[in-house]
């Protein structure tokens, strides 16, 4: 991003007169105001505020997401073990389940 100057700001020194083909030409010159200039370092003091503000809010932010990763690992082992158990469970009642059925066709035997 270039600065914009307004004419105001903006003054050029005037030409020397040529008084042969070996005299140089003056260059531009840039004139500020200690307005400006305040006004810069305002500028300039607001964009590091920014900054500092920013890279603690991606600090802040990077210490939240280990947080949440370290969490989310601890509950990984307790689903794994949850998941386990939920089969061992339906292992066991089907086991349960063919028992019953084999005691009711047992029953249903004696009763003929």
């Amino acid at each position: 991003m270039s600065p914009s100057f307004s004419k105001s700001q903006i003054a050029e020194e005037p030409q020397q007169e040529m008084h042969g083909a070996d005299s140089p030409l003056e260059t531009p010159s840039l004139v500020f105001s200690a307005d400006d200039f305040a006004a810069l370092e305002e500028r300039i003091l607001r964009a590091i505020e920014l900054v500092k503000r920013e890279r603690q809010a991606r600090i802040t932010a990077e210490d939240r997401a280990s947080q949440a990763e370290a969490r989310a690992s601890e509950h990984d082992s307790v689903v794994d073990q949850l998941t386990q158990e939920v089969r061992s469970l339906r292992t066991e009642r089907d086991h349960v389940r063919q028992r019953v059925e084999r005691l009711l066709a047992q029953l249903d035997a004696l009763e003929l």
